[in-house]
């Protein structure tokens, strides 16, 4: 366990561990199961990849024994998935596209195992619809449940990408938590791009003060924010970044104004006043 640098209502945080995770997940996951009520030990995670490159779940199975259903939509990696678990019978891989329709959502995969309606564990992570599978999930409630999420989006910002399997988006923390309460869950804690949620019947057992995500959210640097000057400049601060192509942006590239009319209005010469009606008259058209 790190030293402790967080806030007491974020005191999970103090448990990141990684095994085979990517942010400190194993840690946080092996404490939240160790506080909840002993159960038959079972989890879920899509997509799987091959079942150790970044996993949610590898270390609750090799450590802690659990039962698995390991869900991985690409068949090269499923391939990989099936040869790195061959050998375990608690195990149970799928090639399968977890959609969010009554033919391909999470509850009719799961209905073809033994897997309990109440499981351990459920990870979520496949880069774009995570929230339409989960609000599709209604045949299973697993105790706990860790869901990928847009950290480019300030908490507040209630965003959901359109549901749509070729479009890769992602939705922000706090559509996901107004999600998660509809469904009967609470927040608990928040990684840089993973979200953790308990049923609510277990929530107490946290002793979390508050967990509002501003609180519990301390990964803001992937957040990009935009400013508007007086005179009509756009300004910058944050990550200033395409997270995820690693490219750069730079302010000169989100200007909206000419550089003519960057001044503020009031002071517009007769010649700037008449450019800017015709140049706003355009812009509100498009």
């Amino acid at each position: 366990m790190k030293e402790s640098k967080s806030c007491s209502s974020a005191w999970l945080l103090d448990y990141q561990r990684n095994v085979y995770s990517q942010f400190g997940e194993d840690g946080i996951i092996e404490k939240i199961v160790n506080t909840i009520p002993d159960d038959e030990k079972w989890c879920v995670e899509f997509g799987a990849w091959d079942g150790l490159h970044l996993t949610n779940t590898r270390n609750l199975i090799e450590s802690r024994g659990f039962s698995a259903i390991l869900i991985e939509a690409n068949k090269s990696r499923c391939a990989d998935l099936q040869k790195n678990y061959s050998d375990n019978e608690k195990v149970i891989t799928v090639n399968q596209f977890v959609g969010f329709d009554a033919d391909d959502g999470l509850d009719d995969i799961l209905k073809k195992t033994p897997i309990p309606r109440d499981f351990t564990l459920l990870s979520i992570d496949i880069d774009g619809n995570d929230y339409h599978v989960w609000e599709a999930v209604a045949s299973y409630q697993p105790k706990v449940v860790v869901i990928e999420f847009n950290p480019t989006f300030p908490v507040g910002i209630e965003f959901v990408q359109p549901k749509n399997q070729h479009i890769n988006q992602g939705s922000s923390l706090s559509a996901l938590i107004k999600l998660a309460n509809k469904k009967g869950y609470e927040l608990i804690a928040v990684l840089p791009i993973n979200a953790f949620f308990v049923k609510k019947e277990f929530y107490p057992l946290f002793k979390i003060e508050s967990n509002d995500p501003a609180t519990l959210n301390e990964n803001a640097e992937y957040i990009t924010y935009l400013s508007i000057g007086y005179d009509g400049t756009v300004f910058l601060n944050g990550s200033r970044k395409l997270l995820w192509h690693g490219i750069n942006i730079s302010e000169s590239e989100v200007q909206v104004l000419p550089k003519l009319l960057r001044k503020f209005s009031g002071n517009y010469s007769f010649l700037q006043r008449s450019i800017f009606w015709l140049y706003r008259k355009i812009r509100n058209l498009t």
